[in-house]
């Protein structure tokens, strides 16, 4: 399985990746090496995945979340929790 995240990190801001361990990615970032935008910005928080079957379709949504507006990015969330 292959997932498409959104971490909350400590500033407020989001982080939108992809990965085909979400428990192990999150791990990563929370240590300070999975991603240079969130290794000064942690800890972060999962707020947000969905699941694909490939690695192109998670690359794909992550794409396409990263050119939304932090107001809908927001709204994914809310329909998230």
């Amino acid at each position: 399985m292959n997932y498409t995240y959104m971490v909350k990190c400590s500033d407020g801001s989001f982080y939108t990746g992809w990965t085909n361990n979400l428990e192990k990615r999150i791990a990563s970032h929370n240590a300070g090496k999975g991603a240079k935008y969130t290794k000064s910005r942690c800890p972060v928080e999962l707020v947000y995945f969905e699941e694909f079957e490939t690695k192109t379709e998670a690359m794909r949504r992550e794409y396409e979340i990263k050119q939304l507006k932090r107001e809908k990015k927001i709204d994914l969330i809310k329909k998230f929790l």
